[in-house]
C-alpha cells in the first residue's frame, strides 16, 4: 500500500537491523534503496534479489566529492552498463556543512548526470543550501527523469523545479509543527507529481520523531500528505506508487 521511495536500508546503522526492519515493511509495496557507496549497493542488491518490491539507487554524495576517485566513477558506470542501477542518486550539491569545494562538488555533479543521460536512468538530487548552482546544472544538463528527495524548499524553488521532469519527493519533516514551507508544498504539488519517502534511518516523522527512522514509517508521511490534500489516504497512496513506478517505464 505505502511507498518509500528513499530509504538508506542498507547503511550500517539499519543494516545490522535488516531482519527486523524487513518484517516492519508488511504494508509497503514499493520501496527504494539508496546506496552512498559500493558495500551498501553490493547489499542492497541481494535485497532487490529476493524481494521485487524493491528498486536500487546508487550515485555518490556530493559531500564525499573530494574522496571520489576516477575509478570510483568508472565502477559506477559499469554498474548501470550491467543494469543494475535503477535511479542514478542520491546526487547534487549540498553547501550547508561545508562550501569550500563547490568547484569540486559541481564537477562530479555534472560527470553522474551525464552518466545517468547515456543509460537512461532517472536521478535522485540532493539540494542543501544550493538552489540556484544545482538548479541551473539541472536545467543544463539533465535529460532524464528528475527526484527531487526530501524537498524542502520554498513554494516558488518548487514551481521551479515542477518545470522540469520531475517528481517532489516528501518526508517525514511534512509531520513536524515547525516545518517552514513543506505543508503549503504539498498543498500545492499536483498529485501526480507527489513521492512520499522516509530518508531511514533520518529525519523520523512523528509520532515517533527522536527515535530511529525505518520505511514502515512512511506510513505517517503519506497520511500526512492525504490530511494536507484534503484526500482518501486510499487514493492518494495508490497514486504515489504510481508516481513511483512511473519512473521505471
Amino acid at each position: 500500500m505505502y511507498t518509500d521511495s528513499h530509504c538508506h536500508l542498507t547503511c550500517d546503522e539499519l543494516y545490522d537491523q535488516l531482519d527486523e526492519v524487513l518484517a516492519n515493511m508488511h504494508s509497503l509495496s514499493s520501496c527504494m534503496i539508496m546506496c552512498t557507496n559500493e558495500t551498501e549497493f553490493q547489499r542492497a542488491l541481494l535485497i532487490k534479489k529476493q524481494d521485487p518490491r524493491f528498486k536500487v539507487a546508487f550515485g555518490f554524495f556530493p559531500g564525499d566529492a573530494k574522496e571520489v576517485s576516477h575509478q570510483d566513477l568508472e565502477q559506477l558506470e559499469m554498474n548501470l552498463k550491467e543494469g543494475l542501477i535503477d535511479v542514478l542518486g542520491e546526487i547534487g550539491l549540498d553547501y550547508y556543512w561545508d562550501d569550500s569545494f563547490k568547484e569540486i562538488q559541481k564537477e562530479l555533479f555534472i560527470k553522474q548526470i551525464e552518466l545517468a543521460n547515456r543509460y537512461k536512468v532517472p536521478i535522485s538530487i540532493h539540494m542543501r543550501e544550493a538552489t540556484n548552482d544545482c538548479l541551473s546544472i539541472l536545467k543544463q544538463y539533465a535529460k532524464t527523469k528528475i527526484i527531487f528527495h526530501c524537498f524542502s524548499g520554498s513554494l516558488e524553488t518548487m514551481k521551479e523545479c515542477l518545470k522540469m521532469n520531475s517528481l517532489i519527493s516528501f518526508a517525514g519533516v511534512i509531520t513536524f509543527k515547525n516545518a517552514k514551507h513543506a505543508p503549503e508544498c504539498v498543498k500545492a504539488c499536483p498529485i501526480d507529481r507527489i513521492l512520499s519517502e522516509t530518508d531511514s534511518p533520518y529525519l523520523t516523522p512523528v509520532p515517533y520523531r527522536g527515535k530511529r527512522n525505518q520505511p514502515a514509517y512512511v506510513e505517517f508521511v503519506e497520511k500526512k500528505i492525504a490530511e494536507l490534500k484534503e484526500s482518501d489516504l486510499e487514493s492518494v497512496c495508490r497514486q504515489i506508487e504510481q508516481n513511483f513506478l512511473s519512473l521505471f517505464e
